[in-house]
C-alpha cells in the first residue's frame, strides 16, 4: 500500500437508495446494517443525505436517521452529507445537531449544502425558492453562531450552544469560496471532472482563512468507487445508478435502482443513452490493484486528507463486497494520523 493511501481516512455516504421490489423500510434499514458492517471494517465515518419528493431514496430526514445509525453503532462518526441548510432555519438545524451531540458525543458530523428541491414542485412544497441558495453563507453563519451563543436575537439554541459539532461544507459551485472563508472543513468531487475538482481543492486552499472552527485546511475528496474480482464485476456495479441518474436528466425524477441484468434490457432513447454512457465514466472501479492505482492518483494530485465513497447499486451484498475490498486496498486496520481536533468555543 502506498503512502498516500495510508494517510488517508475512508468514509461513506449511503443515501438509502430504494431498490425495484423493496420498500423504503428497507433501504432505511440497509442503511443502518451497513454503518455496522462499516464500524467493523474501519471505515472513518457514515454519512447520510437530504432528497425531498424522490421515488428512489428513502433518506429525506438526515438527522433522524443520524441518529438510528448512531444508536446502531459504537464508534464510526455519523453525520449529513448533507443537510441542505437553505431548506430548513439554522436555529432548528443547531438545535437538531445539539442533540445528537449530546445523545452521541464526540461521534457527530454537521455536513451542509446549499441546495435547494431538486424540482420546482418540490421548492413550492418547501417554501422555497431557487434564490434562497444565494443566502447560504449568511445561513451558515448564523448556525455556527448558535453553537457559540453570539446571536444578536438573545436567543439561546439549546442544547446546542457550547457544543461542538465538526461542520463541513459541501462544495457545490461557490461552496469551495464560501468553506474558504468561514475557515471550515470541505468536500468535494465530482471525479468525472478531475481537473475541475483540482482547481476548486486548490481555490480553497489558497483562501482558507483559520477560524474558531479549524486551524487549517481540511479537503474531503468524494466519488464513486467499486471494487470486485474483476473489472467487468466492478463495473456491472455502475449500471443500476448510471441508469437512474440517466432517468433524471430525461424525465426529472429518480427511479429506484433496477438490478443491474435488468439495466441492459431498457429502452433508452439516444439521449438517455448518452447520459447513461456518460455516467458509467470517470469513476474508480475495477480490481483491488486497479482501484488502488486509481486512488493514487486522485489522492496524490489532491493531497485530499479523506475520501468519502459515494457508491450506490442494487445489489448490496457486492456493494459490501466493494467495501470489504476497498478496505483492503486501504488497509483500514492500520493507524491514521489524529482525527484534527476542532477550536469551538
Amino acid at each position: 500500500m502506498s503512502s498516500v493511501i495510508a494517510s488517508t481516512r475512508f468514509s461513506v455516504l449511503d443515501r438509502s437508495r430504494i431498490r425495484e421490489g423493496h420498500t423504503a423500510s428497507e433501504a432505511l434499514r440497509d442503511t443502518v446494517r451497513l454503518a455496522r458492517d462499516l464500524e467493523r471494517l474501519g471505515y472513518h465515518r457514515l454519512w447520510v443525505a437530504e432528497h425531498h419528493g424522490v421515488p428512489g431514496v428513502a433518506g429525506s430526514a438526515p438527522t433522524v436517521l443520524a441518529a438510528a445509525v448512531a444508536a446502531a453503532t459504537r464508534t464510526i462518526r455519523v453525520g449529513t452529507g448533507g443537510v441542505m441548510l437553505p431548506n430548513h432555519r439554522p436555529l432548528v438545524v443547531a438545535e437538531q445537531f445539539g442533540v445528537l451531540e449530546s445523545l452521541f458525543p464526540g461521534r457527530i458530523d454537521m455536513g451542509l449544502g446549499r441546495s435547494v428541491g431538486f424540482t420546482d414542485g418540490v421548492r413550492r412544497a418547501l417554501g422555497r425558492d431557487k434564490d434562497v441558495a444565494d443566502d447560504f453563507a449568511a445561513q451558515l453563519d448564523e448556525l455556527l453562531g448558535w453553537f457559540r451563543g453570539t446571536s444578536p436575537t438573545g436567543v439561546h439554541a439549546r442544547p446546542a450552544e457550547g457544543l461542538t459539532v465538526p461542520p463541513f461544507v459541501l462544495a457545490m459551485g461557490e461552496g469551495a469560496t464560501i468553506a474558504a472563508r468561514a475557515g471550515l472543513p470541505m468536500v468535494i468531487g465530482d471525479l468525472r471532472n478531475r481537473e475541475k475538482m483540482r482547481r476548486g481543492v486548490d481555490h480553497y486552499r489558497e483562501t482558507f482563512r483559520p477560524s474558531v472552527w479549524a486551524r487549517e485546511p481540511y479537503v474531503v475528496v468524494s466519488g464513486t468507487v467499486a471494487v470486485a474480482a474483476t473489472s467487468e464485476e466492478a463495473r456491472r456495479l455502475l449500471l443500476p445508478e448510471a441508469w437512474s441518474m440517466a432517468h433524471s436528466r430525461t424525465h426529472g425524477t429518480f427511479p429506484p435502482l433496477p438490478p443491474a441484468e435488468r439495466v441492459g434490457s431498457l429502452p433508452m432513447t439516444d439521449r438517455e443513452r448518452g447520459f447513461y454512457e456518460s455516467g458509467l465514466t470517470g469513476h474508480i472501479a475495477g480490481t483491488e490493484d486497479q482501484v488502488a492505482h486509481e486512488l493514487e492518483t486522485v489522492l496524490g494530485e489532491t493531497a485530499a486528507d479523506e475520501f468519502l465513497v459515494t457508491t450506490s447499486t442494487y445489489d448490496r451484498e457486492a456493494l459490501l463486497d466493494s467495501y470489504r475490498r476497498l478496505a483492503r486496498v486501504a488497509d483500514l486496520g492500520a493507524a491514521r494520523p489524529p482525527y484534527p481536533s476542532l477550536q469551538a468555543q
